[in-house]
């Protein structure tokens, strides 16, 4: 019928557009982490200038720690809009290597960091880069929208063929709807918790956002063992 005809084109049409815009998106995202490269390596040369010390050590990790996280958003920017997830990790010897790189940061402002990963493993199927990135961003969240003394707790922990991630802290927690890009409290682009949300789902996982019996507010994130 001409009708179905119409609405096959339409359709078509489009999802025409919303690849385009998908592909404009992953290029604005690639040129800005482009157009960071340089100050970051003006700031890298600064830091080269400091006096040795342990102050100085600490800020090559992180000059170098951040080029490592601008080279894979333009490795991810660039790569094809639909990919298979591959690669696993285990999500207990990531989430302790990250809460040990923010370690430095929490105890300059008197925030008590702890993990408790129970005896794994904790395979999962995301690479080990995409599992430190979404860590990050739930420990960025937990830096950006609380004060300064806030204490956080990582927590891994496996159950028959799911591997649960928790991220608690002390703060006043924030409404559960605010799972979405562009939707978080404060000054936040809300593309914190969109990662981990993305990265969850394309493995078949779930991310939610509750309280803890104790009250601390937490991102609870499942994914399937790998």
């Amino acid at each position: 019928p001409e009708e179905l005809v119409e609405v096959g084109t339409e359709l078509n049409q489009l999802a025409g557009r919303i690849r385009r815009l998908l592909q404009e998106e992953r290029e604005t995202a690639a040129d800005l982490s482009h157009r960071l490269r340089t100050p970051l390596t003006v700031l890298g040369l600064d830091v080269e200038a400091l006096p040795d010390g342990p102050e100085k050590e600490q800020l090559l990790e992180d000059v170098e720690e951040l080029r490592r996280t601008i080279d894979f958003v333009i490795h991810e920017a660039r790569r094809p809009v639909r990919r298979e997830t591959q690669g696993a990790c285990d999500l207990g010897e990531v989430a302790d290597d990250r809460v040990a790189f923010w370690g430095a940061l929490a105890d300059e402002q008197g925030r008590r960091a702890d993990s408790r990963i129970e005896e794994g493993p904790h395979r999962v199927s995301i690479p080990e880069v995409d599992a430190a990135a979404m860590i990050d961003a739930l420990l960025g969240n937990v830096f950006a929208h609380t004060p300064e003394g806030t204490g956080f707790r990582v927590v891994v922990r496996s159950n028959g063929d799911r591997v649960q991630l928790v991220v608690e802290d002390e703060g006043p927690g924030f409404d559960p709807s605010l799972v979405g890009r562009g939707e978080s409290g404060g000054a936040s682009t809300g593309l914190g918790l969109d990662i981990v949300r993305r990265t969850a789902e394309s493995v078949g996982g779930s991310i939610e956002v509750t309280r803890t019996d104790e009250g601390r507010a937490a991102v609870v994130v499942t994914l399937p063992t790998a």
